[in-house]
């Protein structure tokens, strides 16, 4: 890709909405690039971007390429498109037709790491956590760190914060199999699982996306604790949880609560310390993990880690609290695969006992209300579906929210609820968050924990409950 052609150049997104498209398009205004994008629907990122400079149009028509080309008539125009835009859309078929320049959002997150010293987050999962975790570190503990990922990081509250920095922390994602594209200062990989069915076909193509990735990292940070990781790759840096002999970083952890995670930090089989984290879960333990190596790796003291790890949060929609309903109590989380739902529900159960010990609750209950996403997933993965969100206490499934896709697979919610029924009979099919909303104090009793799980559009649950009159 030509970088010269690039910095001379105004660029479009289309569908520049997307909490992903939104973060690379904020980073080149920030950068001083011309910026313009298209969304059907408005939201905080396309606010975000206007009040930046952005031009954003609420239509998707080839009169906004014609106005674009008339205006930046001594500009290079580059079109950037996601895996998520059709071929029938209108503005980039027409930049088709014309051969205009069109390049995959990859591409240009890409060119914007090749300014700093770059840091790359990859994984099936845990991608944005971790990013946010790194961030925040690299802010608090540096003060020259800028940030692209695909959540909202609490202490920028934004998904993109870029200035002429040394470091850059981005998130990186391999669901549609554009992972070769990046080359960074340090490739990190928190674990590999088969995911995104629509793309690749076996767990094997999933590894080999990765081996790419780990291919063009000057340096790999792995997760020792990930059987596939630790059966196909090989590197000199890697993280622990559960063993400290060949292990480059590890924290062991002696207790777990919902209010944090102790544990006993080591660098190469080496105790060093014991860690206060204020964030629980064993999966957001291996995240910070990750995170602390990571800074480590680049000339980050110790010291200063321990001092700023105290301010370490989660992003939003990862186990957010949204508040207290008729002393029901709502969180949501972005958990749309098995083993994303199983942490999920695991992270809840800490919650639940630990207010059952302080407060002598008993029959304190975990409802679950899950939207699942995308068919080609659910298809693949029903089974597993069923057998972690069984272990909720009561569940409510509501239409799969389709990404984009046909439903060429024969399934849908019933037949997830069907599945579910044969492990626990505490499982119902509802429509949507409305159909929720209408019958909530009957679907719920007071103290009920409520998780909001998925990666669609159920995250308005808590608005639209809230508009409910009481």
């Amino acid at each position: 890709m030509n970088t010269e052609l690039l910095i001379k150049s105004h660029f479009h997104f289309i569908g520049v909405g997307g909490i992903g498209m939104s973060g690379i398009a904020m980073a080149l205004l920030k950068r001083g690039y011309s910026v313009s994008g298209s969304d059907l629907i408005e939201n905080n990122e396309t606010n975000a971007l206007k009040q930046s400079g952005a031009l954003i149009f609420d239509s998707q028509i080839k009169q906004n390429i014609d106005f674009l080309t008339s205006k930046f008539t001594n500009k290079n125009i580059i079109f950037v498109v996601s895996s998520a835009i059709k071929s029938e859309n209108e503005e980039l078929s027409y930049c088709k037709k014309n051969n205009l320049s069109i390049k995959h959002r990859s591409e240009i997150l890409s060119f914007l790491m090749q300014f700093y010293t770059s840091l790359a987050i990859a994984g099936s999962h845990g991608k944005t956590s971790t990013s946010t975790f790194l961030s925040t570190l690299l802010e608090l503990c540096t003060q020259n760190s800028s940030s692209i990922t695909g959540g909202i990081i609490p202490i920028y509250r934004s998904n993109a914060h870029v200035s002429n920095t040394k470091f850059l922390v981005t998130e990186v994602d391999e669901s549609d199999g554009t992972l070769n594209n990046y080359s960074s200062d340090i490739g990190i990989i928190n674990n590999i699982d088969f995911d995104h069915c629509d793309h690749f076909s076996d767990v094997e193509e999933v590894i080999s996306s990765f081996k790419e990735f780990a291919y063009n990292s000057k340096k790999l940070l792995i997760n020792y604790d990930c059987t596939i990781i630790k059966e196909n790759f090989k590197s000199d840096y890697n993280w622990s949880n559960k063993e400290v002999e060949k292990v480059s970083y590890a924290i062991i952890p002696s207790i777990i609560n919902k209010d944090c995670t102790i544990g006993e930090y080591y660098e190469d089989g080496k105790f060093i310390d014991r860690l206060i984290i204020p964030v629980p879960g064993l999966h957001n333990l291996s995240n910070i993990t990750a995170s602390i190596a990571a800074s480590r790796m680049i000339g980050v003291e110790f010291h200063e880690i321990k001092k700023n790890i105290k301010y370490l949060k989660l992003p939003k929609k990862r186990f957010e609290f949204r508040g207290e309903l008729n002393k029901r109590f709502i969180y949501d989380d972005y958990a749309h695969h098995p083993n994303e739902i199983k942490a999920t529900i695991d992270l809840a159960r800490l919650f639940l006992k630990q207010k059952n010990e302080n407060t002598d609750e008993e029959g304190r209950r975990l409802v679950v209300v899950f939207q699942p996403h995308r068919y080609s997933r659910v298809k693949q993965f029903i089974n597993e579906f069923s057998e972690e969100l069984s272990n909720a206490d009561v569940i409510y499934i509501t239409n799969i929210y389709s990404a984009g896709e046909e439903n060429n697979y024969e399934i849908n919610s019933e037949i997830i609820t069907d599945t579910i029924y044969k492990k626990n009979k505490n499982v119902k099919y509802l429509k949507d968050n409305y159909a929720i909303k209408d019958n909530f104090l009957n679907l719920t009793k007071e103290n009920d924990l409520i998780v909001n799980m998925g990666a669609g559009d159920c995250h308005n649950l808590w608005s639209i409950l809230n508009k409910k009159k009481r």
